[in-house]
């Protein structure tokens, strides 16, 4: 697949803002400061379609971007730490769980794990939301390019026992840096937008 077109349609914050539900939707999430924006940027060949910040929490609102004309990708709040307060946070889970759970065009969401590090307990808590409303299967392993190929099979191994994910269940290695291993994933859009 090559996204040829992207634009963001709308932000959300309550379901009655969300766009209609005419069109497929794989939406992407992960903690704060994971890459989440450089991945999505990478994905759709535009510099500033999302915003990136060296600061985490910059994504406060659910992002719905329109794609090739054809189905959207949806941008969710990055969860854990970020400077802001616990009742903003609190209120990022529920927007969260209003859009994940009651969603009916949502086909799969890609949740992104930063390679270098154990997927921490928030990780595993949304892999396991995922699973439990059947949108796991995928996980994206962002900044590949900070880690040998050797230290990428022992990474591979410490994310799918932590995440409690199937043989079936896929990892992609992505480097937005180095604008490496994104086409597979695309690939594997493409395959679920098919189903």
């Amino acid at each position: 697949m090559k996204i040829v077109k992207s634009d963001l349609l709308t932000v959300a914050v309550k379901p009655d803002q969300y766009p209609d539900i005419s069109e497929k939707e794989i939406a992407f999430t992960g903690r704060s400061n994971v890459g989440k924006s450089s991945l999505l940027n990478l994905i759709t060949g535009r510099k500033k379609l999302a915003r990136i910040s060296s600061s985490p929490g910059k994504t406060r609102t659910i992002n719905f971007y329109e794609v090739n004309d054809s189905f959207r990708i949806v941008d969710l709040p990055g969860y854990g730490y970020a400077k802001v307060s616990k009742g903003v946070t609190d209120n990022w889970g529920e927007m969260m769980e209003a859009y994940l759970s009651n969603r009916p065009n949502l086909v799969k969401v890609v949740q992104l794990v930063d390679i270098r590090h154990e997927p921490t307990a928030q990780d595993i808590q949304m892999y396991d939301y995922l699973r439990y409303y059947g949108l796991d299967g995928i996980v994206v392993a962002t900044k590949a390019d900070k880690v040998s190929a050797n230290e990428k099979a022992k990474a591979k191994k410490r994310i799918m026992n932590a995440l409690g994910m199937s043989k079936e269940d896929k990892i992609f290695f992505v480097s937005a840096l180095k604008r490496k291993g994104h086409e597979e994933l695309l690939e594997e859009i493409e395959k679920i937008l098919e189903e």
